[in-house]
């Protein structure tokens, strides 16, 4: 019985399960903590990573891969040493360099016709031109750019030769998906001069093994992806499907046999981590709105549930912005949150939850509207992540959505993902394994447009 280990390193924490190579059964699990921010040292997560395997949790594992946060930049010298932190995904004070980079080559459509995106805070091509103008003695220094499961697949092999995959790599701002090439001008555009880049392995490609003393030869090592490519494969994803992820960020993604090109920059034209594509639309609120407005009513997350779920549809005219640390999608970096329609009549702790709930989950339900006006099919809509779990959640998501949401058995998606491509890498087959499902919950309600209404009125009052 092979045994294959999937690592998940997120904005907030490691993530391993180790698990059956043959039927996906989970065999064990460990975790570690992340410090909060939108900046880190890159050896944090190797130190998580190394916690999260205490115990002899990698012990016999025959192959490994590491899905990981999108976007954050790790820039390092000619010796491979980070130049500064390493900016996250959720860091937002390249909001001006991404404007001047859609000015600069020609507007937004010139952009999603050279990569399948339009850059955003989020972007690494963005964060390397804040690098640039504001830490000059820094940028001098910088040789070499990678993403974080890049460097963290290159701790565990030790490889001269950095890797990546393509699904990672469209999240740059400088990989044309479409063609599989690195748009090295775009990156000289950005960053004033080139970079070394990792090498853009192929899906399920076996880049090396595991040499490091501070864990377990491991033979095999996958080439990772990125944390929603990750999810995809976990759940094996197929054309028609649109997944709705409600974690740190809250995304809505679906794989499409080609590429997509919006020049709205509303939809990223990401690559998967099978040869397809992965159009996606990001916010960055998400499941933390639903934490945020437990702690400002005082109560428990499960108190906040049967709050929300006792107020009515619509939470009596009550509606959020759930802008609470800015918004990628829309494009509103500097945007906070807002509550529209109070009286006195509504200000109830029923309907602050409710409104944070339904305001949370509309930021979603446009997302998922996004994709279909651009020809993106959706015969079933998966609902993911941390968010996923809560009553209220799965409760008012078919009301919002409009749309019956089927809710997989709760697991480690990303990391699930990882394991499930460290068992295809190690099977040398053409496809991944086909594991077993751990069944689903379909939850269906009458759709509430009158929230979506009210919603949509309140946005367009301050979107510019």
């Amino acid at each position: 019985m092979p045994l294959v280990a999937g690592v998940d390193s997120s904005t907030q924490s490691t993530k391993i399960v180790v698990r059956d190579a043959e039927t996906g059964a989970l065999i064990r699990q460990g975790r570690a903590p992340h410090p909060d921010g939108t900046e880190v040292n890159p050896h944090v997560w190797w130190h998580a990573l190394l916690k999260a395997a205490e115990g002899g949790l990698l012990d016999d594992v025959a192959a490994i891969s590491i899905a990981a946060q999108q976007h954050g930049m790790v820039a390092l010298d000619a010796d491979g040493t980070p130049v500064r932190d390493a900016l996250l995904w959720n860091d937002t004070r390249s909001a001006d360099a991404a404007t001047d980079l859609i000015n600069e080559l020609g507007g937004p459509a010139a952009w999603s016709q050279a990569v399948g995106s339009v850059p955003v805070a989020s972007f690494t091509v963005t964060k390397l031109r804040w690098l640039a103008q504001h830490e000059p003695d820094n940028a001098a220094r910088a040789e070499s750019i990678l993403l974080p499961h890049d460097w963290l697949t290159q701790r565990l092999t030790q490889a001269t030769e950095p890797v990546t995959d393509r699904g990672d790599a469209s999240g740059t701002g400088y990989y044309d998906p479409a063609t599989n090439t690195y748009r090295t001008d775009l990156l000289t555009l950005a960053f004033g001069r080139e970079l070394r880049t990792p090498r853009v392995a192929a899906p399920a490609e076996v880049v090396g093994s595991v040499t490091t003393p501070e864990l377990p030869a491991i033979d095999v090592v996958g080439p990772g992806t990125g944390d929603n490519m990750a999810a995809a494969l976990a759940l094996n994803a197929r054309p028609g499907d649109v997944v709705v992820s409600i974690g740190t960020s809250g995304t809505a993604f679906a794989v499409a046999e080609k590429p997509t090109a919006d020049p709205t920059g509303t939809i990223a034209g990401f690559a998967d981590a099978t040869g397809r594509f992965l159009p996606l639309v990001c916010t960055l609120n998400a499941a933390r709105v639903l934490t945020a407005g437990a702690a400002a009513l005082g109560v428990t997350l499960e108190e906040f549930n049967q709050l929300a779920l006792t107020a009515p549809p619509g939470a009596g005219g009550l509606v959020l912005l759930p802008y609470l640390d800015g918004e990628r999608t829309p494009d509103l970096p500097n945007a906070t949150g807002r509550l529209d329609g109070l009286t006195r009549a509504n200000l109830t702790p029923a309907n602050l939850a409710r409104a944070f709930v339904e305001g949370m989950l509309c930021g979603l339900a446009d997302a998922v509207d996004a994709l279909v006006h651009q020809g993106v099919p959706v015969n079933r809509v998966l609902l993911i992540g941390g968010g996923a779990r809560s009553a209220a959640v799965r409760a008012i998501a078919p009301q919002i959505l409009g749309r019956p949401v089927t809710i997989p058995a709760e697991g480690e998606y990303v990391a699930d993902g990882a394991a499930r491509q460290a068992a295809w890498a190690l099977s040398g087959k053409p496809t991944p394994p086909e594991w077993e499902d751990a069944g689903t919950v379909v939850s269906e309600a009458d759709p509430t447009p009158q929230v979506r209404e009210r919603y949509a009125e309140a946005r367009n009052r301050l979107e510019p």
